[in-house]
């Protein structure tokens, strides 16, 4: 059957609306996809042949009859609310808005072939090719001029096996398909949640219905979760019943998730160089990818999370096209979207208060800007979970390991001591750079030790060779044989400031007697009681502060 099909806008126009405005497959499948919502299908099927670079679309909606074709879909800018209608038939909210959507699925390959066909009446259609449409946009012809082509038998035999709907096939893409198969499945399940909407709304890529099975390993990989007014979302019911899940309010009426992975390269889908990310969804449809880049924080949290927030009120039908041209964005001086942010940003601050602490519950590495702690305690908690996730590592490679159920109590312990280390780590430290300092500046003033301090040194000279025997050693342990490293902190201060007046002399050696025993127990590895740390956490602010005093005078 011969066709007058023609577009019922001047091709000018057509071409300077932007026939390429849509640059990605993703955002020209979710035209498609929102056309069939629209249309109030039930089922879409998108399948994808890379080897011949074309795709075609086919839905069971309610189709289109001659003059819906030709005044509906060859009308660009034609739109479905211009009556007061914001829903469909079945009580569905409307995706369209402006009526240009169409561009993308009508300029993104050199053939597009679309058939369409009511219960009640025959297919109708035509083919439109960009060559010719190029050739009559630079020849000035008028849209009557310009004739959509016949259908093909082959697309025509597609369109008969359904008894309503809409079939696309998209003929030589532009630029080719790129995308793996699997990528654009994955992404379909991420940027079309119209199922939370109408869970009879089945979505098909190549024969495989897409679901939150195909988010599997996102799931899997996921840490935490942050639930914004309580969401349905079968995306979080696959997430283990380990995850840590926590409940945030709004007073705005939107929902959804926030969550976060264990490694940031976990949000990278492969294959590409996009990464999942924390994106606003409106009526079920992606409406604008990360939208953290409106409210940067520059923590490393960000690295971490992705999401969905779903805010509907953004388009309740009546209310004014808020949407880029393109589709990929909002305009950002609505005052609801502003409204949104601002929200967005309180509740994200108290995400990243809480991820800091589960993060060092579960011995990761936090946020080093958040200041809950001190640098200090956060980098001994860091290097502590970094040494005992080396050695449960290297004992898995043990060729004797048995993989065995998670021994909470051992964990329990871990995390303990987890705790303690935020102060004995430091602690040591503090304590060897102190008595290294002073023997430093001992060594480098040439001082000559007392014969009490020489004594003292032979004495654990002595001891060490002793224990060397015992254990079978012939090498040397430390670097230097020299009486001043076999000294502790009250010999070295007793030697280089020595108070005259115990009770009124501010000097190392008052600090060193209440510092000793306290020094000792860190020393040797023990776990100390709070009323010892805060003497321990005094001497050592006194030592610390007379050494360096002394590291001034060194010429």
């Amino acid at each position: 059957m011969k066709n007058n099909f023609t577009f019922n806008i001047s091709l000018s126009v057509l071409n300077h609306l932007g026939r390429n405005l849509y640059r990605n497959i993703i955002t020209i499948l979710g035209e498609a996809i929102s056309n069939s919502w629209d249309a109030d299908s039930k089922n879409v099927w998108i399948n994808i042949n890379k080897n011949n670079n074309s795709m075609e679309i086919i839905d069971d909606g309610i189709g289109m009859t001659y003059m819906d074709f030709q005044n509906k879909f060859l009308k660009i800018g034609y739109s479905k609310r211009k009556n007061g209608d914001y829903k469909t038939e079945s009580g569905r909210p409307f995706i369209g808005r402006k009526g240009i959507g169409k561009l993308a699925l009508l300029s993104c390959a050199q053939r597009i072939h679309v058939a369409s066909k009511t219960k009640e009446t025959d297919f109708v259609g035509g083919v439109i090719d960009n060559s010719s449409l190029d050739e009559a946009i630079n020849d000035d012809l008028n849209s009557q001029e310009y004739v959509l082509e016949n259908l093909t038998s082959d697309v025509l035999t597609s369109i008969n096996k359904l008894e309503k709907g809409t079939y696309i096939f998209f003929e030589n893409v532009n630029e080719g398909i790129t995308n793996t198969v699997d990528y654009i499945k994955k992404s379909v399940a991420l940027y079309f949640r119209f199922s939370l909407l109408d869970e009879n709304f089945n979505i098909y890529v190549n024969g495989e219905k897409i679901d939150e099975k195909m988010l599997k390993s996102l799931a899997e990989d996921t840490q935490f979760i942050w639930i914004i007014n309580d969401i349905e979302d079968p995306f979080i019911n696959q997430l283990s019943s380990d995850i840590e899940k926590k409940i945030l309010k709004s007073n705005i009426n939107f929902k959804g998730y926030i969550a976060s992975v264990n490694k940031p390269s976990k949000l990278k889908i492969r294959g590409t160089q996009e990464k999942v990310t924390i994106d606003l969804f409106v009526n079920g449809r992606l409406r604008e990818k990360d939208i953290l880049r409106h409210i940067p924080t520059s923590r490393i949290v960000e690295n971490y999370v992705y999401g969905q927030i779903h805010f509907d009120d953004l388009d309740s039908g009546d209310t004014k096209d808020i949407f880029t041209s393109s589709r990929e964005g909002i305009i950002s001086d609505n005052q609801n979207y502003k409204l949104f942010l601002n929200e967005v940003e309180r509740l994200f601050k108290n995400i990243m208060n809480d991820w800091d602490d589960l993060r060092r519950e579960k011995g990761d590495d936090g946020d080093p800007d958040n200041m809950k702690i001190t640098p200090k305690k956060r980098k001994a908690q860091e290097l502590f979970n970094t040494t005992i996730k080396e050695m449960k590592e290297t004992h898995r490679h043990n060729s004797d390991y048995k993989k065995v159920n998670k021994n909470q109590l051992v964990e329990d312990w871990v995390k303990s001591l987890s705790t303690e280390s935020e102060y004995n780590i430091p602690s040591y430290v503090e304590c060897f750079i102190a008595e290294n300092l002073l023997r430093k500046y001992i060594v480098y003033n040439k001082m000559e030790l007392s014969k009490e301090a020489t004594r003292e040194a032979s004495k654990w000279k002595k001891r060490e060779e002793e224990n060397k025997g015992i254990a079978n050693i012939s090498y040397d342990i430390r670097e230097s044989m020299d009486d001043i490293y076999y000294l502790d902190m009250k010999y070295l201060s007793n030697f280089i400031d020595k108070a005259s007046d115990k009770n009124k002399d501010p000097a190392l050696s008052r600090s060193s007697d209440i510092y000793k025993p306290v020094r000792d127990a860190v020393g040797h590895t023990s776990i100390i009681t709070k009323i010892a740390k805060q003497q321990l956490s005094i001497e050592l602010e006194n030592i610390k502060a007379r050494v360096m005093d002394l590291m001034d005078k060194v010429k």
